[in-house]
């Protein structure tokens, strides 16, 4: 065991960790500080603040309840809302992976199984089985809605943690690209989402954070990404921006 080399086992863990979290979510009561870290959005002295603000008033109640958190502003919730998973919420989408901006879209797939949020939150073995039934393409059809969208959002309501890493294909790299400092802005690579919101996605790319597509770099004019993409899709990108000291990448697929 000596013979491992402890800041490649470091940062080998680290990517696992990063991976987890930002796929599946995390309890925000239970989480540590240095967990919540992993969590796309949450810089450390957030991450620090959200445990703080657990001591101090005690367990949150609902996603909303983040934007209390000195130093979490509007634009962190909407990036890291869908990971981190509030159990004690009375709202029990709050407990699921599905990102607030789709709790609209949820609730018409409940309210189609003739079912409501209180019923899903009392009884959910049983309202899960009875979506299972759900005619998901005449939902789809009837709301002219997303399929990949709608699909990720049925998953999530009937499994309540969804890991979709289970069925992404390993991301297509560049073998010369295996750290930050290999890239170059305009470079063209192929990655693998990972995630889908509505201002952007986050693309895996093979390095230690999965860099952001944001909605203005598509390659026409949109108003939800997650109508365009979906978790899992190989997709071509361009590097549109580097942040060395913060460690993070912008991409682009505009110009390809």
């Amino acid at each position: 065991q000596h013979d491992v080399n402890q800041k490649k086992l470091e940062s080998s863990l680290g990517d696992v960790i990063e991976g987890v979290v930002n796929s599946v979510g995390i309890n925000v009561n239970t989480a540590s500080w240095a967990l919540l870290a992993y969590i796309s959005g949450v810089k450390k002295n957030v991450a620090k603040n959200i445990e703080e603000y657990r001591k101090v008033n005690g367990k949150f109640t609902a996603r909303k309840e983040l934007l209390k958190v000195k130093g979490l502003g509007a634009k962190a919730y909407e990036q890291m809302a869908g990971f981190l998973i509030v159990p004690e919420s009375k709202n029990p989408l709050d407990n699921t992976i599905i990102h607030p901006e789709s709790y609209k879209m949820a609730e018409k797939m409940l309210k189609n199984n003739n079912t409501s949020l209180d019923q899903y939150k009392k009884d959910l073995v049983g309202v899960r089985t009875n979506l299972k039934t759900m005619d998901l393409e005449e939902f789809i059809i009837n709301e002219e809605v997303g399929r990949e969208t709608a699909k990720d959002i049925f998953e999530a309501l009937i499994r309540d943690r969804r890991d979709p890493r289970d069925d992404i294909p390993k991301p297509l790299l560049k073998s010369d690209v295996l750290k930050i400092s290999d890239l170059k802005e305009g470079m063209e690579l192929e990655g693998t989402v990972r995630n889908v919101v509505n201002f952007g996605a986050f693309i895996d790319i093979g390095l230690k954070n999965d860099a952001l597509l944001h909605i203005s770099k598509f390659e026409k004019k949109i108003i939800d990404m997650t109508s365009e993409l979906a978790v899992g899709e190989i997709i071509k990108v361009k590097v549109d921006n580097i942040d060395y000291s913060r460690n993070r990448v912008a991409l682009t697929k505009k110009g390809l």
